[in-house]
């Protein structure tokens, strides 16, 4: 008897069949359907598996490399409806467990407060553990840049296994990202807009090389004055990479926004919709789409999350005059629907 090919064989033949993939995520609904089902057999996750609240620790395979994540998945769930997912990048230099550390960041309990999923990827290291890695936002940052990773790829690849892993919402799916995954999330606006309703950056401003989204992305940049690893008014201070040329001369905050108001073409002049002794923000609106543009800037602070518990040893303490985790969540809120 002549033996029936597996289902994942017809899935590959499938996909071979179908044509070249473009910059729009929801072109190609099939393929897309297909693509997950496949990146979700090479993760190992089982789609009809549940997963219980907490963190759950996966690797995928892309590009010939093992990434590993770890996906957190609220308190409560249990299935019955569709969850927001926000990808969580890490900092260059970082890794995903210390994205992770509610301790640092304190987005898992975030999640568990608002009801969303959080994933935290790790970026490209040399290192078995994945330790000290970094991500290819463009012109930053370190061996993921100059190895030419694709870590947008990955990270759409990751977006797709996690959909097969939770029930996701694929109308509220964010990033959000620090320093040098601040940066990755600004790239991800440009060449993932119809993945990505809407991104965070602290502390990492654009550095894409190439950026004209066919969708307008809801943008927040969240900043401190007195950052002395990525300067606000542009270039990389004395508190960056050791070696210089490991980034690169970071586009100023004011430019960043400044590109971000002229690609989603914001009508209106900024109004200030936050204020508070050592903070505020201001948000463009009258975007394409309904996007928006928002910046927020601490005075205090330095290269580190505002509202976090505590900063790395020899950091300047995180201010405390803005709750970013509170912030993010609310300008996703609104750019979401």
């Amino acid at each position: 008897m002549r033996r029936r090919p597996s289902a994942l064989a017809l899935l590959a033949c499938v996909c071979l069949a179908l044509p070249a993939a473009h910059a729009d995520d929801g072109a190609h609904p099939l393929r897309d359907l297909l693509r997950e089902r496949l990146a979700a057999r090479r993760a190992g996750a089982d789609p009809g598996a549940r997963l219980t609240p907490g963190d759950h620790t996966f690797h995928l395979e892309h590009g010939g490399l093992t990434r590993k994540y770890i996906l957190h998945v609220p308190a409560g769930y249990d299935g019955s409806r569709p969850l927001p997912l926000v990808v969580a990048l890490h900092g260059g230099g970082g890794h995903a467990e210390a994205m992770a550390d509610d301790s640092r960041y304190g987005l898992g309990s975030s999640a568990d407060r608002e009801g969303f999923a959080v994933v935290f990827p790790n970026g490209y290291s040399r290192l078995p553990g994945g330790r000290f890695a970094t991500w290819n936002a463009g012109a930053c940052c370190g061996d993921a840049r100059d190895q030419g990773v694709d870590d947008v790829g990955f990270i759409r690849a990751l977006v797709a296994t996690v959909k097969t892993q939770l029930r996701i919402d694929p109308d509220r799916v964010f990033a959000a990202g620090m320093s040098n995954g601040g940066m990755l999330s600004h790239r991800l606006a440009c060449e993932a807009p119809h993945l990505f309703r809407a991104i965070a950056s602290v502390a990492g401003p654009d550095v894409t090389l190439d950026c004209a989204p066919a969708r307008a992305v809801s943008i927040l940049h969240i900043h401190a004055r007195d950052d002395d690893h990525v300067l606000f008014d542009g270039g990389a201070g004395p508190g960056a990479f050791r070696d210089p040329g490991k980034v690169t001369d970071f586009t100023s905050v004011p430019e960043t926004i400044a590109r971000w108001v002229r690609r989603d073409q914001c009508a209106t002049p900024p109004r200030r919709v936050l204020e508070h002794p050592g903070a505020y923000c201001e948000r463009y609106t009258g975007c394409r789409g309904g996007a928006s543009v928002q910046l927020c800037v601490t005075e205090r602070g330095g290269h580190s999350w505002p509202g976090a518990d505590a900063s790395r040893p020899g950091q300047a303490a995180p201010s405390q005059a803005l709750d970013a985790n509170g912030v993010i969540w609310r300008f996703f809120q609104d750019a979401g629907g």
